[in-house]
């Protein structure tokens, strides 16, 4: 029987996801980071929305007063549903049992908000307040609809149909009657209400809240909206969404949109409409996306700029953009099968998500900065914190969508990491885990995943219980790889050479198989398009799927990042704990230095460089910065030479190892 504890649960497609009961992170960095979401990150969201009083508000609806004591902006509903969604998914995976209690203790404060028509929103439709729908604009009451939905279908899925999933169908109804056919034919300023309907017609089997989801889709672009100071393509409502080329505007708007437009494609058999949003996801990639993965370089408006507009100092890269671009390539991938989707993913999560909560998962990036010039102060821990202007992760933030949506991604991220079809089991993501699903027929096969990446390059699966027929297992070989070898342990298998892709194999496998695929990981030089004008003459490093930073910390005292120049032509290399030393040097502090009068000159006349001081520049993944204390950061390091980096050499193939004890010959 097929799982259906599922974030996503697309009727059709190229790959069937896996669900939380059939797949299990055992260790590891991500084990790591879902133990801290579990224990730390649902409580430290839950005390803070209580201590702001977002949580507060329903209880005000419920005793006549929330025209006057409501508290936090007009979406703060939707973080109190995000948070019931995390929770509900954690508890899906056997976890601490007082999460069922927590849930139904929240679940119990919204509940009596709730209008006898379905309608359920604090900041709208009672006395003292505006009408409903009265501000489609900026009003999010579709939007926060849809974050109560997939709440609801995260306790139906994991933990069987509850009170929160009975409000959620309630809420649908009515968006349905009130947005349906002959009723308000607009679309709301936020997407998410659509792939929230979609997930709900998978999950009850009814027509009308997909129809309502296409609905949705197809006004989008129409002009439904009012012109606003940002322009129509920060809404997505300048152009249909069929006839755009590229995604624009609001990143986590239209990011969430295009998810939306994947699920009503798949369940409609829309091919045109897919096709439409891989175009856009290509051309989005290719000229407005950060080597991080993040989205968005606008801090005005939290969008996306213009093509290879990509400056790194004013990189905004929203967390909650990092998470909406993981929804969206974990569809594209389910609805074509192709592991660029699943490379994409891999990038944003290691380099963005896993970016945002601090090590003790109480402290959070809004935004994730490539270049932070200034130290900046401690955020206090007793405040709310503007959205994008600490150098250092705040407990909280005025608007905190991004704490929220760390917490129920990490809460499904075990559903990210593989899939099934007729044939056999892909692995997309890599992580120490135990994966059991049955293929076509019954066939059972269940599997377990070591390996110590991203840090190491070696992934180890053993087959645990297999069929008694031949079947495939598929291993996404990352993009950045160069080098990579697969081979059947033992004295049977035989290494061989695997490009970035998929690499596949098919046999009558048996218990005790062991499959291995080798990712060599030097640390290498990234060089940017020449068309991002802001990263001319500098260079990255990326180890892996990990992008390395230089931070002030680990300079000489007195130093920021500001001063460090490297040399791209000699290669970077593998240092203690997990850094990465590169060869560069260290320009005199600006200290004391007097300003000219005019900082521009003719090159004829310029003056001459101080002398620098050569040294060894020690580089840390970016995911780890400011977790040190207040510091400066880049990512991109001006460099020494004017040349581009070089690829480095391939790597030699490692000697075969020896059979692990226990493996048939």
């Amino acid at each position: 029987m097929r799982s259906s504890v599922l974030p996503v649960a697309p009727t059709r497609g190229r790959l069937r996801p896996l669900g939380l009961d059939e797949v299990r992170i055992t260790g590891g960095f991500w084990a790591r980071r879902r133990q801290i979401n579990a224990t730390a990150t649902l409580d430290h969201c839950r005390d803070w929305m209580e201590r702001v009083g977002w949580i507060g508000n329903f209880r005000a609806v419920a005793e006549g007063r929330v025209h006057r004591d409501r508290r936090g902006r007009e979406f703060a509903d939707s973080d109190v549903y995000k948070l019931l969604e995390a929770m509900a998914w954690e508890a899906g995976h056997g976890a601490d049992g007082g999460l069922d209690a927590l849930l139904g203790a929240l679940t119990d404060v919204v509940a009596p908000a709730q209008e006898p028509d379905g309608y359920l929103n604090t900041a709208f439709g009672r006395p003292g307040q505006q009408p409903r729908y009265s501000d489609l604009e900026w009003g999010h009451e579709l939007y926060c609809f849809g974050h109560l939905i997939q709440a609801g279908v995260a306790q139906t899925r994991a933990r069987g149909e509850g009170e929160l999933a009975k409000i959620a169908l309630r809420a649908a109804d009515h968006v349905c009657t009130a947005f349906g056919p002959g009723g308000i034919e607009r679309v709301c300023g936020h997407p998410e209400i659509e792939t929230a309907l979609v997930e709900l017609a998978r999950a009850t089997g009814e027509q009308r809240y997909l129809d309502q989801a296409a609905l949705f889709i197809g006004r989008r672009g129409r002009h439904t909206l009012a012109e606003t100071e940002f322009g129509r393509a920060y809404h997505q409502d300048d152009q249909p969404v069929r006839e755009a080329s590229v995604l624009r505007g609001h990143a986590v708007r239209a990011l969430y949109l295009a998810c939306g437009a994947v699920d009503v494609a798949v369940e409609t058999a829309d091919d045109d409409l897919l096709a439409a949003v891989v175009r856009q996801w290509e051309a989005t990639v290719a000229r407005r996306t950060h080597l991080t993965g993040g989205m968005g370089s606008h801090h005005r408006d939290e969008s996306f700029g213009d093509d290879f507009v990509l400056p790194p100092d004013r990189a905004y890269s929203e967390t909650c953009a990092a998470v909406a671009s993981v929804m969206l390539g974990w569809r594209l991938l389910l609805a074509t099968g192709e592991p660029r989707f699943a490379d994409l993913a891999e990038r944003t999560l290691f380099n963005v998500v896993a970016t945002s909560p601090s090590e003790d998962g109480r402290a959070f990036f809004y935004a994730n900065t490539l270049h932070r010039r200034r130290r900046g102060s401690m955020p206090s821990a007793d405040a709310e914190s503007p959205r994008a202007a600490s150098g250092l992760r705040a407990p909280w933030f005025a608007v905190s969508c991004c704490p929220t949506n760390v917490a129920r991604t990490l809460a499904v991220l075990p559903a990210y990491l593989a899939t099934a079809d007729d044939d056999g089991v892909q692995l997309h993501q890599y992580a120490d885990a135990e994966i059991a699903t049955s293929l076509t027929a019954g066939r059972a096969v269940a599997l377990r995943v070591h390996t110590d990446y991203p840090s190491g390059a070696g992934v180890t699966v053993r087959i645990d219980r297999s069929p008694p027929h031949p079947w495939t297992l598929s291993l996404r070989v990352p993009e950045w790889t160069r080098g990579a070898t697969a081979w059947l342990t033992g004295p049977d298998g035989a290494r061989r050479a695997v490009a970035p892709g998929t690499a596949a194999l098919t046999r009558l496998f048996r218990p005790g198989d062991r499959i291995r695929l080798d990712l060599p990981m030097a640390p290498r030089w990234i060089g940017p398009d020449p068309r991002i004008d802001s990263l001319r003459g500098t260079a990255a490093v990326q180890r892996g799927p990990l992008v390395y930073c230089a931070e002030s910390v680990d300079l000489p005292d007195g130093h920021e990042v500001d001063v460090v120049r490297v040399n791209p032509s000699t290669q970077p290399e593998d240092g203690p704990d997990g850094t990465v030393v590169a060869a560069g040097e260290l320009a005199p502090p600006p200290d004391g230095q007097a300003d000219d009068a005019w900082p521009y000159r003719p090159l004829d006349r310029a003056a001459p460089a101080p002398a620098a001081e050569r040294t060894g520049i020690v580089l840390v993944p970016y995911h780890s910065w400011a977790n040190r204390g207040p510091s400066t950061m880049r990512v991109w390091l001006p460099t020494t030479a004017t040349t581009q980096p070089p690829e480095p050499p391939e790597p030699p193939a490692p000697p075969e190892p020896p059979a692990p004890p226990g493996t048939r010959p």
